[in-house]
């Protein structure tokens, strides 16, 4: 063997070395960095889901498109995390996703989840493994909730973040609209059993109940079952003034017609959980019209500021955006912010490296100022109230905060 030979192999075998020497998901290799999207692309929750994959999937071909950021291509890696045994999503399936996720060493962070049940599955996950992760959806307030942070997130960082507020804004300012609004003095509510369901429908009842509305009633809906007509005969009786749904579009479904049938004249209002572009289609148009519902969100899709944001995507992506389409469209520039931070803080782009950037943004989106606060929640807190009306979601007003 020649001594140039000889050089060229022992660097070779030093580089392998040095390689091997790092820890699964320690540093993008090859200049990538793939982002994990674990959503519930079939099932009762896919359109929704659809749509924030494809804001993700918007902005990463943008920056590609650009070059990349600070000479590393964005790659996406989908899972779909929905079941045909639960007909939607499925917590347990987000948690493998979210396990497979940390397994690929190049899998840096993650969009999602949609759902805060599948958010409470793999919070701890991302923890252990020092992984941030932007949902563009979930906002049920416990899994950030410092008091719960053995809980969610035993490591003690903060590692899910948000581009949407939480239920314990979007809850109660719902509750603040049809009280002042809709002038509402006493409501039945309902829920799904999931934990986003339950918790949103507690955080109405809670603030209904401080604005002196009556409950008149608590019940909670199988999402597999088929029939809730007992139930709402025995809502018939009681006469309320409004219906309040806490859940998303598995009962929804089943609810909307079934309750247009037996309670037509009730105001009926329910969460971002039943904005599901796709409603007018499972329950029919009649059904669905004049029920209320609420976004974590300022509204952005009728923004004429976005006018040209929602062409684009209509064009390249086949469908009309929602405004968690570009909730999730942001998430992936807070990602890419934060390599690019990372990269000329000269430090190597690992897991932990990016999280700490994450909770550092000081970023200006598409949809106003992202900034977290320390448990990884969004500093701006607006919520949005829409109406069901002719088989299309209409804008109403942002929901009153008091």
């Amino acid at each position: 063997m020649n001594r140039r030979m000889l050089v060229a192999t022992t660097a070779l075998l030093a580089l392998v070395v040095m390689l091997a020497g790092f820890p699964p998901g320690s540093a993008a290799q090859g200049k990538v960095v793939k982002i994990g999207l674990s959503l519930p692309l079939t099932g009762s929750d896919a359109d929704g889901a659809d749509a924030i994959l494809k804001g993700a999937q918007m902005a990463i071909t943008e920056i590609n498109g650009k070059g990349g950021v600070a000479g590393y291509k964005l790659e996406a890696m989908v899972f779909d995390s929905a079941t045909p045994a639960a007909g939607q999503y499925d917590p347990a399936q987000a948690a493998t996703n979210y396990k497979k996720f940390i397994a690929d060493s190049l899998v840096m962070a993650a969009v999602g989840p949609v759902m805060s049940g599948e958010g409470k599955a793999i919070s701890p996950i991302l923890s252990e493994a020092d992984m941030a992760t932007i949902t563009p959806s979930s906002t049920n307030p416990d899994i950030t909730d410092p008091k719960l942070q053995a809980q969610y997130r035993p490591k003690g960082k903060a590692v899910y973040f948000r581009t949407v507020t939480t239920d314990a804004f979007q809850g109660p300012n719902m509750a603040n609209y049809l009280f002042h609004a809709q002038k509402v003095k006493s409501v039945y509510v309902l829920d799904d059993g999931g934990a986003f369901g339950v918790g949103i429908a507690d955080s109405f009842q809670k603030r209904a109940g401080e604005l002196g509305v009556k409950i008149l009633g608590r019940d909670r809906l199988d999402p597999k079952e088929a029939d809730y007509k007992t139930i709402l005969t025995k809502i018939k009786g009681l006469n309320p003034d409004a219906l309040y749904y806490g859940g998303v579009m598995q009962a929804a479904a089943k609810l909307a017609p079934q309750s247009y049938e037996v309670v037509p004249r009730v105001i009926k209002a329910g969460s971002d959980g039943v904005y599901d572009l796709s409603w007018p289609k499972q329950s029919g148009k009649e059904a669905v019209d004049g029920w209320f519902c609420s976004q974590a969100s300022p509204e952005l899709v009728t923004s004429p500021k976005l006018e040209a944001w929602v062409t684009k995507f209509k064009k390249e992506m086949k469908r009309d955006p929602t405004n968690y389409a570009i909730t999730s469209y942001d998430a992936v520039l807070v990602i890419a912010d934060a390599v690019e931070r990372t990269v000329k803080a000269n430090k190597p782009i690992t897991r932990t490296n990016l999280r700490d950037a994450i909770q550092a943004t000081k970023l200006g989106s598409i949809q106003g100022p992202i900034a977290f606060d320390a448990n990884g929640d969004i500093l701006t807190r607006t919520v949005s109230i829409y109406q069901w009306r002719d088989g299309e979601i209409k804008y109403v007003s942002v929901a009153p905060e008091k």
